[in-house]
């Protein structure tokens, strides 16, 4: 996609380049991969408290210390593995937030199991396609709702950690389970948004 010829962003996407490739590339489209959605489900457990540019600055050294986030890999990770990825100065080292992925993994292992994928289980929580709303600015976007509250207790009955509602919301965001560019940004349309 050409960056440089397209003024109407939403407002959170800036000037950084990475940000903007994000923005226009990847948030609010609709993914059915599981190791895809594991790896943002991963990724925005490890924002919680930094920003996401942080993060995205992280993503290519967060892929190469959990193994391109297969999740049976993962989910393999011992003591040891995890003291390794403590003293790795490219992903947050925060032992709280590696252990987790080590933990997240073999639960998504087990979920998958039950529903025959990560996704199948997922995108019945917006009935199998993208919720499109219509917010005129930042202002009108929730930190949570209820469908992100649903699948945050769910996940956390199931063993998940680091998946609070507002960790939930971000990561239906990022995965295309609802459409939250705002009106005026080129992407909401092209993701479904319709003016009423």
């Amino acid at each position: 996609m050409n960056n440089q010829n397209i003024t109407n962003r939403c407002a959170w996407a800036g000037s950084d380049p990475l940000y903007l490739a994000y923005h226009d590339d990847e948030w609010g489209v609709p993914v059915h991969d599981d190791r895809l959605l594991f790896e943002f489900l991963v990724l925005e457990g490890a924002q919680a408290g930094l920003s996401w540019i942080t993060i995205l600055r992280k993503r290519a050294a967060y892929r190469a210390a959990f193994a391109r986030f297969d999740p049976e890999t993962v989910a393999a990770f011992d003591g040891a593995k995890v003291a390794e990825l403590l003293a790795d100065p490219g992903i947050v080292r925060n032992r709280l937030k590696v252990e987790s992925t080590v933990t997240n993994a073999r639960a998504f292992l087990a979920l998958r199991d039950e529903f025959g994928s990560f996704d199948g289980y997922l995108w019945r929580f917006v009935d199998g396609r993208p919720i499109q709303n219509a917010r005129r600015n930042l202002g009108e976007v929730p930190a949570s709702t209820a469908v992100s509250d649903a699948l945050s207790r769910d996940l956390k009955r199931r063993g998940f950690r680091f998946v609070g509602t507002t960790i939930c919301y971000a990561f239906m965001q990022a995965v295309g389970m609802v459409n939250d560019h705002t009106v005026d940004c080129f992407r909401w349309a092209e993701l479904g948004g319709r003016t009423p």
